[in-house]
């Protein structure tokens, strides 16, 4: 069965990356574009950020979303090589309205990850960028991809490779559940701080001050 994690564990974790990385609570939300009331609130374990919210987090402090879930955990696998089933971390996101899980094991050069969106789940409020190339194939139901300017109507079956640093944003408008896996190269996604102008552009997508226990960016 797949162990689901806590939001204040995740917040502890991201406060302990965070202090690792020698980084303010202020300086974290700048990195990010967030601003520091909701940083505060997702250290606390208070809000469930959006899944591009925490990608972005993760990136700030130098780990892809995979290895922070792992990191998290403190989770191996089989020799570094087998995941099981009743090993996998997820982590609801309240925002999408999301389930995301790592299918990949840690250190691994390719990173897997399976995402459920709920009816009316999105991954974030506007398209973000990945620094790795991504290739995603629908497993269940039906999603709308938006790749750069376009809108493209996905079905379980249907692909997608989309080139680093190109603005997607994954949305489910049926009625039913549906679930992307998503594969990525990791090399060269350790990056601890992202590019300025990239940052200032995201910011307001959490919004300052997001109330208690509600949706985050």
């Amino acid at each position: 069965m797949t162990q689901r994690l806590k939001q204040h564990v995740v917040g502890e974790h991201v406060r302990r990356a965070r202090l690792r990385s020698g980084m303010t609570l202020r300086t974290l939300a700048r990195e990010t574009g967030f601003s520091p009331s909701f940083m505060s609130q997702v250290e606390n374990g208070q809000v469930s950020p959006s899944i591009s919210s925490m990608e972005r987090i993760a990136r700030v402090v130098g780990l892809t979303l995979g290895e922070f879930f792992s990191a998290v955990t403190g989770s191996g696998g089989e020799g570094g090589l087998v995941v099981r089933v009743g090993d996998r971390q997820a982590l609801s996101s309240r925002w999408s309205d999301a389930e995301i899980e790592v299918l990949s094991a840690p250190r691994a050069r390719l990173e897997a990850l399976l995402i459920t969106l709920r009816p009316g789940g999105r991954s974030g409020k506007h398209p973000y960028a990945h620094p790795a190339e991504e290739f995603a194939v629908v497993v269940q139901g039906e999603v709308t991809l938006t790749l750069g300017p376009d809108e493209h109507r996905l079905r379980r079956g249907d692909a997608a490779t989309i080139l680093p640093d190109e603005l997607r944003l994954w949305r489910n408008s049926s009625a039913a559940p549906a679930r992307v896996l998503i594969v990525s190269s990791t090399p060269g996604v350790h990056i601890a701080r992202p590019v300025a102008s990239r940052a200032a552009a995201r910011v307001g997508e959490a919004g300052p001050g997001k109330p208690r226990g509600g949706k985050g960016g």
